[in-house]
């Protein structure tokens, strides 16, 4: 049987595969800078007879054609960014380029989805439709390059049926996935918002216009937002992270800035929410005689896993891997740019187990001490193997 098929080769190939990973965790690269990363992934595909085009300047994405190609199209994506953290790992392949750190589990994103393409590409015979493979620049940066590809076209040209992708999960044991129906990442927009007024020498404010009260009073008033406009219901985040302001004891400053971050689980709320934040600001102004520019970088859309998908990629799930190891994953108001590819196609967003507590494999993502159990990658790519070779099959 195909799925016995697979299992077999995911663990033959599970080795090389973990070598490829370490290639990648040793040589990681900022987002939209992944030229090598790109480079590395082109050689593999080329070298399994796999064809590929570029995409977005460092995007790679392959095609496999199984028996009967027209019959359906399914999307498989790996994301390929590192991020700007210094590694504290003592591992043999810790990273060459210092301040730079696969931290978020690219490395063995990009592995996972090569070894399921090596699998596909050996067993084309035995499953029908097209299996088109999605390496993906720019997951950690705005605008996402998740929509750079869908503007130049990845999801035409076949138009997949579906979508999958996967995320390590260092709070899930090695041999676990972990799936979840409907909205399970939040969107993530950032916030930069200037208080600008007439300072002065702080034993007279009568003749300034505080911006350090102003921005404090904008900075508590912002959480009125979420707890008197927001559904209760529906989780939300808004956090002013970083509050800039003068330097000295006895000037108030003619200038403050804010930086934060809003999430949301619900696209209609999200917006609600811009528009309620520059209210407020505009409000507060017009109170203090301050001036006061807000800015909302709108950033990722929410994750949504399609509610018909959902059923059938974990049924798909528990016959690879046991029903005892699929479970469902919680809510999570981080961010992810596939959430992008799911405003245009059913898409489902699963997590892979990597945490192994006896080895001391428990750092959370984007600290400088992440790290995987790496005999997860079999896992992984047979998984993702199996839903390209049987979601929507006959």
């Amino acid at each position: 049987m195909l799925k016995e098929k697979i299992h077999q080769l995911a663990k033959q190939y599970a080795p090389e595969t973990i070598d490829i990973r370490r290639h990648l965790h040793a040589h990681p690269e900022l987002s939209y800078k992944e030229f090598e990363t790109s480079a590395y992934v082109q050689g593999k595909l080329k070298h399994l007879g796999i064809p590929y085009e570029v995409k977005a300047t460092t995007g790679v994405v392959g095609m496999i054609r199984g028996k009967n190609p027209e019959k359906r199209v399914i999307a498989l994506r790996a994301d390929m960014d590192a991020l700007p953290i210094r590694e504290e790992n003592a591992v043999a392949y810790k990273s060459q380029n210092d301040g730079v750190m696969h931290a978020c589990g690219h490395d063995a994103h990009t592995s996972i989805l090569l070894g399921a393409s090596k699998i596909l590409q050996e067993l084309r015979e035995e499953w029908e439709g097209t299996v088109k493979l999605i390496f993906q620049p720019g997951e950690e940066k705005n605008p996402g390059g998740a929509s750079l590809l869908i503007k130049e076209g990845v999801l035409h040209n076949p138009q997949p049926l579906a979508i999958f992708g996967l995320h390590v999960h260092p709070g899930l044991e090695i041999g676990k996935l972990s799936f979840r129906s409907g909205p399970s990442m939040a969107s993530a927009d950032e916030l930069y918002i200037t208080v600008r007024s007439k300072g002065g020498h702080a034993a007279t404010p009568q003749l300034t216009v505080d911006t350090i009260l102003v921005a404090s009073q904008l900075v508590v008033s912002l959480q009125q937002i979420m707890s008197r406009n927001k559904n209760p219901f529906t989780p939300s985040v808004l956090s002013i992270s970083s509050f800039q302001g003068g330097y000295t004891t006895n000037v108030i400053p003619s200038e403050v800035k804010l930086m934060g971050t809003f999430r949301a689980m619900d696209e209609a709320w999200r917006f609600q929410a811009h528009n309620l934040i520059r209210k407020m600001a505009k409000g507060l102004a017009i109170s203090t005689g301050a001036e006061i520019d807000v800015l909302v970088d709108v950033g990722y859309p929410v994750v949504n896993n399609d509610e018909n998908l959902y059923p059938v990629a974990r049924a798909r799930a528990e016959e690879y891997a046991g029903k005892e190891n699929v479970l469902e994953t919680e809510v999570r108001m981080g961010a992810e740019d596939f959430g992008y590819y799911t405003q245009e196609i059913p898409g489902c967003f699963y997590r892979l187990g990597v945490m192994n507590e006896a080895k001391g494999i428990t750092s959370s993502v984007h600290t400088p001490t992440f790290n995987i159990d790496e005999s997860a990658i079999e896992t992984g790519m047979g998984m993702m193997a199996w839903l390209g070779a049987s979601v929507y099959s006959s």
